[in-house]
């Protein structure tokens, strides 16, 4: 276990006091384009190596097909192109991010491309801004908020919003 991973553990193991007032969620940071992201840690299952993946025919352009992953039929969601950009080519650093989400009461696994995987970091409520009107350059909607950390922001994303069950549906529908 590394140092950093060591006082993770540990700060996420000690409550905080009765009455405490700082609240301090853990985050996955991430990089896309030349930007950096965090999803909530809650909602992830499990960073994996990229690898090939399937096309499906007729999906929308930000779904880069799907993945086996331990006999679950798995699709890909392509981040950049979600958000209306270009999408990177895949690097040695370019993973999948397996996150779970709660859909119509039902989990549904969905993997989302990434161009770099950073560290996960507690980010307190108090240093996490609301999103911006406009200028953050993807969909208002998709922001939880801008976190601050080491004196830069990060964008807080919201993985219900991102990965919304009405406009991706049927992509990860439970096998009749």
């Amino acid at each position: 276990m590394t140092q950093a991973s060591s006082h993770q553990a540990t700060a996420a193991a000690m409550p905080l006091a009765p009455g405490a007032e700082a609240q301090i969620n853990q985050y996955l940071t991430f990089i896309l384009g030349a930007e950096t992201f965090a999803l909530g840690i809650l909602a992830i299952k499990e960073i994996i190596e990229y690898s090939s993946l399937t096309d499906v025919p007729m999906m929308p352009p930000y779904v880069r097909g799907v993945i086996n992953l331990r006999g679950a039929v798995v699709p890909v969601i392509d981040l950049a192109v979600r958000f209306g950009r270009a999408s990177a080519p895949v690097t040695k650093r370019t993973c999948i991010v397996i996150i779970e989400i709660m859909a119509n009461e039902e989990r549904q696994v969905i993997g989302i491309v990434v161009d770099a995987v950073n560290e996960v970091l507690d980010i307190p409520a108090a240093d996490i801004e609301p999103p911006p009107a406009f200028g953050a350059g993807i969909r208002t909607d998709f922001i939880l908020g801008m976190g601050k950390v080491h004196n830069k922001f990060v964008i807080v994303l919201d993985v219900n919003h991102v990965l919304a069950f009405d406009e991706l549906a049927g992509l990860a529908m439970p096998a009749a």
